[in-house]
């Protein structure tokens, strides 16, 4: 399979890593939860993980791979207070500012 579409993913935070098994088939997510989140990937896309940080979904159907890369993402989405999360490569999280003290 000759992959024309990409997108990259990165993994932010303390603790927070991604793992793929069976040739890219399934992605396993250490998100801080009490289990492991694991996605089933869809036939047309293929996931390979670089660093445990780095995710990247590819695959010749733009929209599928774009929708995969969708719904792992919105497992655990970047927080504006601390930008922890899951974040698209290229997407920059406006930080917002925290409680002022006196």
């Amino acid at each position: 399979m000759e992959a024309k579409f990409f997108r990259f993913l990165k993994v932010v935070g303390v603790g927070f890593k991604a793992r793929t098994e069976s040739a890219g088939r399934q992605l396993f997510l250490k998100l801080g939860y009490s289990h492991e989140v694991e996605f089933a990937v869809p036939p047309a896309v293929r996931v390979f993980c670089f660093k445990p940080n780095i995710i990247c979904c590819t695959g010749i159907d733009k929209e599928r791979v774009h929708q995969f890369a969708g719904a792992v993402r919105s497992s655990k989405p970047p927080e504006v207070y601390k930008g922890k999360g899951i974040l698209y490569l290229d997407e920059v999280v406006k930080k917002k500012q925290g409680k002022k003290s006196k």
